[in-house]
C-alpha cells in the first residue's frame, strides 16, 4: 500500500535566536525552496530573513520571535516578536554607517513587504517573493 504524503506547504518555529541562529534559519530556508522547487528564489529570501531574524537579535530583548515559511504562488516570510517597536526606515544613509540598510535591502528583493502589529503587543515583520516571470 503507497500512503500519500502531501508536500509541505508551510514551516513554523518559535525560537530564542542568537548570533549564530541565522545561519541555521538561512540553511533552513535553501531546504524549504529547494524541497519546493522555488531554488530561483533562494537567495533573496535568504537575504530577507537573515535581515528580519539579525534585527530580533539586536532590537529584541528577550530575543523571542516566531518563523514562518509559507508557500504561495512565490514564498512568503513572517518573523513575528513580541516587541511593540516597529521597524522603520532610515533617511538618508551614511556610507559608513553599521547598520540601517536592512529594510533598503529588503524592499529590494522583496516583491512587498509590511509590518503588522499583534493582538497582546509585537509586531510581524513580512515579505513576499514571488516567482520569476519565465517568458522574459
Amino acid at each position: 500500500m503507497n500512503t500519500y504524503f502531501p508536500p509541505t506547504t508551510h514551516y513554523r518555529m518559535r525560537i530564542t535566536v542568537g548570533e549564530h541562529s541565522v545561519r541555521h534559519i538561512r540553511s533552513i530556508v535553501r531546504s524549504l525552496l529547494t524541497e519546493w522547487e522555488l531554488a530561483e528564489l533562494v537567495d533573496a529570501v535568504e537575504l530577507g530573513v537573515t535581515e528580519l531574524v539579525t534585527n530580533v537579535v539586536r532590537h529584541v530583548p528577550d530575543r523571542r520571535c516566531e518563523v514562518v515559511v509559507l508557500r504561495t504562488a512565490g514564498v512568503r516570510v513572517e518573523v513575528t516578536d513580541g516587541s511593540p517597536q516597529r521597524p522603520f526606515l532610515c533617511g538618508a544613509l551614511v556610507s559608513d554607517a553599521e547598520g540601517g540598510r536592512g529594510l533598503v535591502l529588503l524592499g529590494a528583493v522583496a516583491d512587498k513587504w509590511g509590518v503588522a502589529g499583534v493582538a497582546g503587543g509585537g509586531k510581524t515583520v513580512w515579505f513576499e517573493c514571488g516567482v520569476p516571470d519565465s517568458t522574459a
